[in-house]
């Protein structure tokens, strides 16, 4: 986002011990996606952000035997890939780079072969020990929108499943879907409504396009934290439906604040603004991007208002005052602004 090549360039091994550990550490048997498998009996059975003992499961609720390669870990791996590729080029490292996006074209390729179901209109949730898929309908395929491996197709089909009545309980969506056996919406990781999950689906169809659905998420968790203290969104709450004029259950244990939970707020405004930033590694200049902007009714206009460093020919640079309205499907910008950095 920033454009400094220094920095990039002084963590460059750091860089690269990272994509090899993917590839040599990260898949224990050379299948091309990324498992886990505890260690020890005392040892986390499962590890990844779903870190209950019963998250993993089959559709007749059996538990799945590790190893076990999560959907949204081979999301995060084809995202990383990417960004890899992209720093590996920026340092001048072209021929690495092409080699590090075939690699991320392969897993997609791979990934959609074996994770995506039409049945669920989804991707699996895992594959076993055995390289059997987990076919239950989860919010971690949700992820796997957030990261961009899933098709067009492929999200149009999963925008549908997440915000369906069996997935999203007025407030948000659920972590299992309320038609899979292991379903309770009392439970940690089986049927709750956890707002940074939700944020990150949500910054997912934004980037498919699907602002109307990111629109419900966002309006489901704002009037969620309407009926917490202080307004604050908890780690979790219970994923009961929603019922007229009341709020969702609490789950008696979730942490409240929590940090994660805190920034998933923001990551729904950025879904919903659709902004992004991106740099031109030739100039180090960065564009700050916002595509197809809405607001939900309740919301006029959001202001974001920051000093934007410049540097012009002959000048020392310094700071201009930017300040940026978001008004329903379209934008003001009030103040000076250096030339092509808000589109």
């Amino acid at each position: 986002r920033t454009g400094d090549l220094a920095f990039v360039e002084s963590l460059w091994p750091q860089v690269e011990a990272a994509a090899a550990w993917m590839q040599a550490c990260g898949d224990r048997d050379g299948d091309g996606f990324i498992e886990y498998q505890r260690a020890a009996d005392t040892g986390l059975r499962n590890q990844g952000w779903k870190d209950s003992w019963d998250s993993v499961s089959h559709a007749d609720g059996r538990l799945a035997e590790g190893p076990i390669a999560l959907c949204e870990v081979q999301a995060y791996a084809f995202a990383a890939l990417r960004a890899v590729a992209t720093i590996t080029a920026a340092v001048g490292h072209h021929q690495q780079a092409d080699a590090v996006r075939s690699r991320a074209e392969q897993l997609q390729r791979q990934f959609s072969d074996c994770f995506w179901r039409p049945e669920l209109e989804g991707f699996a949730l895992a594959l076993d020990g055995d390289k059997q898929p987990c076919l239950v309908r989860s919010s971690n395929a949700g992820h796997c929108l957030f990261a961009g491996i899933a098709s067009a197709e492929q999200a149009t089909s999963l925008a549908r499943s997440l915000l369906g009545p069996a997935s999203f309980n007025g407030f948000g969506v659920r972590t299992l879907d309320e038609r899979e056996a292991r379903y309770n919406p009392m439970s940690y990781h089986n049927g709750s409504v956890w707002p940074h999950d939700n944020s990150l689906i949500a910054l997912g169809l934004a980037r498919y396009g699907f602002k109307d659905e990111v629109l419900r998420i966002l309006q489901g968790q704002f009037e969620a934290s309407l009926f917490m203290p202080l307004h604050r969104l908890p780690e979790l709450f219970c994923g009961f439906a929603r019922r007229e004029d009341e709020g969702p259950t609490l789950y008696p244990v979730a942490c409240m604040p929590q940090a994660w939970a805190s920034g998933g707020v923001f990551a729904l405004l950025e879904a919903v603004m659709g902004l992004s930033i991106s740099v031109d590694w030739e100039t180090g200049r960065p564009t700050v991007r916002f595509d197809r902007p809405v607001l939900p009714p309740y919301l006029g206009h959001v202001r974001i208002s920051n000093p934007v460093p410049y540097q012009l020919d002959g000048d020392p640079g310094g700071e201009l005052p930017l300040e940026i309205r978001v008004l329903p499907r379209r934008l003001r910008i009030a103040g000076e602004k250096p030339a092509s950095a808000v589109r």
